[in-house]
């Protein structure tokens, strides 16, 4: 009865075991009081809410941009119409953003041929930037699949887009007149180097534009005006864009003119028989009369 076990942990321990947040309990933190969102609402990753880089403007930033419906302007213009932080500031947030890869900009070219700038935001940073270490366990990667080595050959070039095509056949001098325009676009800018394949594929797009009376000066200026400044990869491309999406409209219908009509000259009346004739006025005898003195000439 009075031996003691030797094993029981004493009374201290014993309640630290049972209740190992008893002597660790914290006050004053936060409680979270949460309800299911089941419409309207994103799913944010830690790794961006808790990052331990960015500042508190530019993961407030961050959330809100990921919150957008795709198509929404994320510019500084937009971006401090909607915010009053100011444009330093949201342009620093941007940038923080961009740094650790929350968001990537890259530069298009739009159907007309123009280039500008496209935001992309990222909800997983890229390997270009780093993310915050929140203790969550990283996911795994999956496997690569296997892939089936295949012998590399030549890749095959991509077709040029479809230039307009003339509404009658071409004549020779029309035909000669847009290969020559091509071939001296090159002397406006030397990006614009057309091969023989390339001017034959273009010249039906030029001849078109020169059929709706479009002068050869006009269609220059439509093909080297506002291009862009990094260098043409392929020129070719550009300039049949620029013939099918510029293409001028038909000229306005023009009745066909007809055979000329004869000269009906003034009826006068002849000063040999005093018939009536039809006559210029500077004749003054009729046929008959004119043949009669053409024969009463003495020869010489």
């Amino acid at each position: 009865m009075g031996t003691e076990n030797p094993s029981a942990p004493p009374r201290a321990q014993s309640a630290l075991a049972g209740n190992p947040t008893r002597s660790r309990h914290r006050t004053g933190g936060v409680i979270h009081e949460n309800t299911r969102h089941t419409a309207r609402f994103v799913v944010i990753g830690n790794h961006l809410t808790q990052h331990k880089e960015l500042s508190l403007l530019a993961i407030g930033l961050g959330c809100h941009i990921q919150s957008l419906p795709t198509g929404t302007p994320v510019d500084i213009k937009s971006l401090t119409a909607r915010f009053a932080e100011g444009t330093k500031r949201i342009s620093d947030a941007l940038r923080e953003l961009e740094a650790h890869g929350y968001l990537r900009r890259e530069r298009v070219r739009t159907p007309a041929g123009r280039i500008v700038t496209r935001t992309i935001s990222c909800n997983q940073p890229s390997n270009r930037g780093r993310a915050a270490d929140t203790g969550c366990p990283a996911p795994q990667p999956l496997p690569a699949p296997e892939r089936t080595p295949h012998p590399r050959g030549p890749r095959p070039r991509k077709a040029l887009p479809a230039v307009p095509q003339p509404s009658r056949i071409a004549a020779t001098a029309l035909r000669q007149q847009a290969t020559d325009l091509l071939a001296g676009l090159r002397r406006h800018d030397p990006r614009i180097l057309l091969s023989a394949t390339d001017t034959g594929h273009l010249a039906p797009g030029v001849i078109a534009w020169l059929e709706r009376e479009a002068t050869p000066a006009a269609v220059r200026h439509a093909l080297t005006t506002d291009l862009p400044d990094e260098p043409l990869r392929r020129p070719a491309a550009l300039l049949a864009h620029r013939l099918a999406a510029q293409l001028p409209p038909l000229p306005p219908y023009r009745t066909p003119a007809g055979p000329p009509q004869p000269t009906r000259h003034r009826l006068r009346n002849c000063d040999g028989c005093d018939h009536a004739f039809r006559a210029p006025e500077t004749e003054t005898h009729c046929r008959d009369c004119r043949s009669c003195r053409t024969a009463a000439s003495p020869l010489h």
